[in-house]
């Protein structure tokens, strides 16, 4: 006999408890990050109904990414409502999960990156339908008294980094934007902690205040996990050719990126190795704040590359077409990784800053494009890794039907 399906669900009935009214002068969630503007998010509100089936049930993360209840299907997803802004990246989101969904099936990779289960059209925005994920390593980051990650976790959060990325680049696609806000913990017993969630909310709503009928709230956590995805493809770009334009998060431009060279795949590599920096070190290796502007720039932040790496090659300068801007700049006093590196010793310590070097590279050709994490478990990430870093000749082709 075939499996029955369930019942559609009644939607909750949300707000029968009072809840915390928080004032209006102070700023939470959303409204911190650096370039808030309000009209750009779509104003969710908890309870509210989506496309029939989904019924919003909790916030997520930055005011675009929302707990709710498939009522048709029984089950709980996270609902992606993308920005107003056409600004904010490519509408090439959708393409890249596409892409991801044809790759190879036995990629050890393909359970590493999130996958869509539906998407529909709103008023303004679109949505993406995703299964949920628990919390990302930068709020692990926040709740560790130390602000790193110990050894054994940062060797799984690199093992599913590095599998999430040969596989997107098996699919062509260039993620851009690593950082540990977009690496994701999993649910263990996801069940029984959605319904815990739910049930949290119906009893004790979350904080919020109101601004003009827009209702911000207070995130809720969820206290369990499992293993790690690279779910945010938002920014991704298709790895045909060469882009130049300025791509991820300013304190992890590439050096390609900065001057304009026309990048491909290995600027994520470059990205994943300051990543790594940030969450095992407890600081970031590059920050490009330039003090006579009070804020970022490209010339700062070179000049910090500089100090440590030294010069680049003039043959990798020649290919940029911003390179005529830089250079003529006062360089900070020289530096090392080693002398930066303040929580390793001995072989351990040799071994990660080797680790470190083969993915700070000037030349994006003489980063390692695939890594191999053989083992599955195990705290000395320097021996796991180590000897694992190669250079693997380019491959070629193309995935069918492709939609670029």
């Amino acid at each position: 006999m075939g499996s029955v399906r369930p019942s559609a669900l009644a939607p909750q009935r949300f707000l029968e408890s009072p809840f915390r009214e928080i004032s209006t002068s102070e700023l939470i969630e959303e409204e911190r990050l650096p370039q808030y503007l309000a009209t750009r998010y779509y104003p969710v509100r908890i309870g509210e109904l989506f496309a029939s089936p989904y019924q919003v049930v909790g916030f997520g993360a930055t005011s675009t990414v929302w707990l709710a209840r498939d009522l048709m299907d029984c089950r709980h997803v996270a609902l992606k409502i993308f920005i107003h802004s056409g600004s904010l990246g490519e509408p090439g989101e959708l393409n890249a999960y596409e892409r991801l969904a044809r790759g190879p099936k036995s990629h050890l990779g393909r359970q590493a990156v999130r996958t869509v289960l539906k998407t529909f059209a709103m008023s303004g925005p679109d949505c993406l339908v995703h299964p949920p994920l628990w919390d990302s390593v930068k709020t692990f980051l926040a709740r560790n008294p130390i602000d790193r990650l110990p050894s054994p976790v940062l060797a799984i959060v690199l093992q599913q980094v590095f599998r999430a990325l040969d596989y997107a680049r098996e699919c062509r696609v260039i993620h851009t934007d690593i950082n540990a806000g977009n690496i994701m913990f999993g649910i263990k017993d996801g069940i029984a902690a959605f319904e815990k969630f739910e049930q949290a909310e119906l009893e004790r709503p979350s904080p919020r205040k109101e601004i003009d009928g827009r209702f911000i709230y207070l995130s809720r956590q969820l206290d369990q996990t499992r293993d790690l995805d690279l779910p945010d493809f938002g920014e991704a770009r298709c790895g045909e050719q060469r882009r130049t334009q300025d791509v991820q998060p300013d304190k992890y431009r590439s050096p390609e990126v900065i001057l304009q060279v026309p990048w491909s795949y290995e600027l994520d590599v470059w990205n994943i190795g300051c990543a790594v920096w940030d969450m095992f070190e407890g600081g970031s290796l590059f920050s490009g704040f330039d003090p006579e502007h009070g804020t970022y720039r490209g010339r700062a932040h070179l000049a910090e590359i500089i100090a440590l790496m030294g010069p680049p090659p003039p043959s990798f300068v020649a290919q940029g077409a911003l390179s005529s801007k830089f250079f003529s700049n006062q360089v900070p006093p020289p530096v090392s990784l080693e002398q930066l590196e303040t929580n390793l010793e001995g072989t351990d310590k040799e071994l990660f800053l080797h680790f470190m070097s083969k993915m700070l590279q000037w030349k994006p050709q003489d980063r390692p494009l695939i890594f191999h994490p053989c083992a599955e478990s195990g705290s000395d990430i320097l021996h796991q890794h180590h000897t694992t870093l190669t250079l693997p000749a380019r491959k070629c082709g193309k995935l069918p039907d492709e939609q670029v």
